[in-house]
């Protein structure tokens, strides 16, 4: 197990700040492989990450987390990984129990009737199942760029993450603009989601995610019935909300009770 404190990540950040994306992650392989893995999830940004990873070492792990709701074209895009890259994406899925109590209780779209339940729908479905995925290794890649959103315009290329045990959280793009993540998928023909020609800009779950108009913010196109609400799922950055634990509490002691009689 391979671990940084804080002034060791804080002092990598600075050194790494100028430096190109491959040497990150060249930086990231070298030291903890094979306990670094790539949070895959369709976006034209991690596959500029698995293709850099690739050519510096072939046996790169990728993970997905999948919500049961993602669209036909991300699981075609992780065929084509298999196919071009002979990587075998490892795919997490959520708590059936829990998915099942969510759901008779409040219905298999949830998340248009309050924020509240979307954020419980994205809590189970990806930030629970991330935690799994997460407990086995020592630093995850993310393509998380700073210009994506507000609440990432702080992000550093290398960091501890505090919501996952202090594991290191590896943005080898986060000082990418949107122009140079596409000029690397088309100089070095990496395979991208076909979402991105039907205008999306920002790829989740099928149910939460739209193609949106020139001119709009290109995170517009996620849960896009928000209004004054945050555009993430919580998967990397925390989120509270007033009703949220009341309901995460009523939830899973439904799905435990579930669990229990299933048992018998």
């Amino acid at each position: 197990m391979t671990r940084l404190d804080e002034l060791e990540a804080f002092e990598l950040a600075m050194e790494y700040e100028d430096q190109p994306a491959e040497a990150v992650v060249s930086w990231a392989l070298d030291l903890f492989h094979p306990r670094v893995a790539l949070a895959w999830s369709g976006q034209a940004e991690d596959m500029v990450i698995l293709d850099m990873a690739w050519r510096i070492n072939p046996d790169v792990r990728a993970f997905a987390v999948d919500t049961g709701r993602m669209h036909e074209e991300t699981y075609a895009l992780m065929e084509e990984v298999r196919q071009k890259y002979g990587i075998a994406i490892e795919v997490v899925f959520p708590d059936r129990h829990e998915i099942e109590a969510m759901v008779r209780n409040f219905g298999v779209n949830l998340m248009y009737r309050d924020v509240a339940y979307r954020i419980l729908c994205c809590e189970l479905r990806k930030v629970r199942p991330l935690v799994r995925a997460l407990s086995g290794l020592d630093a995850w890649f993310t393509g998380l760029r700073r210009e994506q959103w507000a609440s990432r315009q702080n992000i550093k290329k290398i960091e501890i993450d505090h919501d996952h045990g202090q594991i290191v959280k590896v943005n080898p793009l986060a000082d990418w603009s949107s122009e140079e993540v596409w000029r690397y998928i088309r100089t070095h023909e990496v395979p991208y989601n076909r979402l991105y020609d039907q205008s999306y800009s920002s790829i989740g779950c099928k149910p939460c995610t739209r193609p949106v108009q020139p001119g709009e913010d290109p995170r517009s196109g996620r849960w896009w019935w928000e209004i004054n609400a945050p555009k993430e799922c919580g998967m990397h950055c925390s989120i509270e909300t007033g009703g949220f634990e009341k309901i995460m509490e009523a939830i899973l002691k439904e799905a435990a009770v579930r669990g229990e009689g299933a048992a018998r």
